[in-house]
């Protein structure tokens, strides 16, 4: 868990999932990330999928613990016990953050040399996409957004040895796979001008001014 005096990020678990559900049946949030409003049942497998695979890495983003002395990202972090479903009850659920991890594709092209193929033998890099939800609606606009999303990238790079091996360990092919993370991006409709400027503030850019066939901006 991360916990910063504004929010605490928790592993996505099973008692989540409820909330969760309920939150995803706001044809608003459906559009936003894309979604399709699934069964609590499927959510239950969704949640099982994004905390078992390698490739998937997800918090839950919760109100900061009251009377706790908490720490900011960067700072010298101090490490406590918080026991699930205590310190993260419904009412203090806000939204959730995500990365999904995906080797590069276009780094596995081979090359063609007086009609021979050359295999490419250079590792193939992995790239990061970040995803964030601010579901709970009366929370958008007081700055959780930029609070959370700091919170998580300051987890992904200081943590990324171990996300990166793990994905590793759980991907087919891991021997041609680098060991380092190319970039991170985003992809946001592009009618969503609070989250652009949210990840712009981040230092994130868009690739082109033209959104893609589903309607996104990428970033990086």
């Amino acid at each position: 868990a991360i916990l910063t005096p504004k929010v605490l990020l928790v592993p996505y678990c099973a008692h989540h999932v409820p909330t969760y559900h309920k939150w995803m049946q706001d044809e608003d949030l459906q559009k936003a990330t894309a979604s399709e409003p699934l069964t609590l049942e499927q959510e239950h497998e969704m949640q099982q999928s994004w905390r078992n695979d390698a490739d998937k890495l997800t918090f839950i983003a919760c109100t900061s613990i009251p009377g706790q002395t908490s720490t900011k990202p960067g700072s010298k972090y101090v490490e406590r016990e918080l026991k699930a479903g205590e310190c993260d009850p419904e009412a203090s659920m806000i939204g959730d953050v995500n990365l999904f991890l995906y080797a590069d594709d276009g780094d596995e092209v081979d090359e063609t040399v007086n009609g021979a193929t050359i295999e490419n033998k250079e590792p193939q890099a992995i790239l990061g996409e970040v995803e964030i939800m601010i579901a709970r609606k009366n929370l958008q606009n007081q700055g959780l957004g930029k609070e959370i999303l700091l919170s998580f990238l300051w987890y992904i790079f200081t943590s990324r040895n171990s996300i990166l091996d793990e994905y590793r360990g759980g991907h087919e092919g891991s021997d041609k796979l680098g060991r380092s993370l190319k970039y991170l991006r985003v992809k946001i409709d592009a009618e969503n001008a609070r989250s652009i400027k949210l990840f712009e503030g981040m230092g994130f850019k868009k690739i082109s001014e033209k959104p893609n066939y589903f309607g996104e901006l990428e970033l990086r």
